[in-house]
């Protein structure tokens, strides 16, 4: 029996699958979130951050909060939350809260955001933690 025949369908089919365009696989999107390098400060202690996310949908509801924090003594204030959609996208988030008047004022701070899904794993919501970023921002006067 000869080995011609098998050899010459061999050689086709690899002659054919160099001749096919090449398939490239996606990844899958990755969960983030980023913050503005601006937010904003108001006389009567409203703040005002902002930046972007990507989430994957989880089984139970996912937000987007911050906090700012000014000085060496660390204290930070919470910054309200935003109900994410978590369908792979990229989505805007604003979130804004008071401090007390005088606690920020315009110039540099820093700045954290986090995905966190509240999840129903065991039957109390947990918190299940999608991605968080840190930055310094400049706050300017609203």
């Amino acid at each position: 029996m000869s080995m011609r025949p098998a050899l010459s369908a061999a050689a086709g089919a690899a002659l054919l699958m160099l001749a096919a365009p090449a398939v490239t696989a996606h990844a899958a999107p990755s969960e983030s979130v980023t913050v503005d390098p601006a937010g904003r400060v108001a006389a009567d202690g409203t703040v005002t951050l902002s930046g972007t996310y990507r989430c994957l949908p989880g089984t139970g509801p996912v937000f987007v909060s911050s906090s700012v924090g000014q000085g060496a003594d660390g204290s930070r204030h919470g910054i309200g939350g935003t109900r994410a959609v978590c369908d792979g996208a990229e989505h805007s988030w604003q979130n804004t809260g008071k401090a007390t008047p005088n606690d920020l004022e315009p110039g540099t701070a820093h700045v954290e955001a986090t995905l966190m899904e509240l999840s129903p794993d065991s039957g109390l919501p947990l918190p299940r933690f999608h991605a968080v970023h840190q930055q310094d921002i400049t706050l300017t006067k609203a």
